[in-house]
């Protein structure tokens, strides 16, 4: 492994990107940062850590995303410039990290944020649907109804968090080094894969 390798996972909901990172950072020695980029990106920002986990990983609600999306050009000048603070701080968090040592970085547009910084593997996991409800409901006790709420819910939010603020598309393979369904192959062996090609 290189000095400085850093390591972006997108992932679906229920896919299994945190259980990942986590063995990752276990196996390789290197800190994860998931939700503690919210804790440093609110200490830095001076917003609470409350806001953050508010907006975490979510487009602004339904009328400022048609705004932002173009839809229609009248702003509020209160909610949009907020949400916008929030992705810079976090943006500006994952790119400190970074330049301050290796890292695993979980979602929030970590593939786009280091675009420019090497070494970096991007890494994007998927599963169907199925084995992603069953994971929610054996985890956190979810209803199959509960679990699937929030696996579409999840992807929608995601894929329209990382679509507004990146030029890619969520889940194109061909910004990502490794795409994974680990449905298929499973937790195990999407860690040992995604080490291997480190």
């Amino acid at each position: 492994m290189k000095e400085r390798q850093l390591i972006t996972i997108g992932r679906q909901l229920g896919s299994g990107g945190r259980e990942v990172g986590q063995r990752l950072s276990k196996e390789l020695g290197i800190p994860l940062y998931d939700k503690e980029l919210l804790d440093e990106a609110a200490k830095k920002s001076g917003y609470s850590k409350e806001i953050f986990e508010k907006h975490d990983e979510k487009p602004t609600n339904s009328f400022l995303y048609a705004l932002a999306m173009g839809v229609n050009n009248f702003a509020t000048t209160y909610q949009r410039p907020l949400m916008l603070e929030i992705y810079l701080a976090q943006f500006n968090t994952i790119r400190k990290l970074a330049e301050e040592g290796p890292g695993i970085f979980l979602g929030r547009c970590a593939d786009y944020v280091l675009s420019d910084m090497e070494p970096v593997f991007n890494v994007y996991l998927h599963a169907d649907l199925e084995f992603r409800i069953a994971r929610l409901m054996e985890q956190h006790g979810m209803s199959h109804k509960e679990a699937e709420g929030a696996c579409l819910r999840g992807d929608k939010d995601r894929a329209n968090y990382y679509n507004y603020y990146s030029n890619h598309e969520w889940g194109d393979s061909r910004h990502y080094d490794l795409t994974v369904n680990t449905g298929k192959l499973g937790i195990d062996k999407t860690v040992e894969l995604i080490k291997s090609c480190l």
